[in-house]
């Protein structure tokens, strides 16, 4: 199963973002664990500067932006 951490804030765009990959992964039915990471220290431990923020099984692979459908896919694989 993947673990993926959405970093930021919980404003709006990182709501967006975990929901947009949850619903990638029920589509394709690929089994995966979606958290909400708020600290500032989980920000700094990946060195994320803008959010929202991506965390695909420890390493960080997008921040910035909601991420595009094909981005997600990419990283369920």
């Amino acid at each position: 199963m993947k673990e993926i951490k959405v970093l930021g804030s919980g404003c709006a765009k990182c709501v967006k973002t975990a929901e947009s990959i949850q619903r990638v992964a029920r589509d394709s039915g690929i089994p995966v664990n979606v958290t909400k990471e708020t600290s500032p220290e989980a920000m700094l431990k990946y060195g994320v500067m803008s959010t929202p923020a991506v965390v695909v099984d420890d390493q960080l692979v997008h921040s910035g932006s909601i991420p595009p459908r094909k981005k997600i896919e990419e990283w369920l694989k």
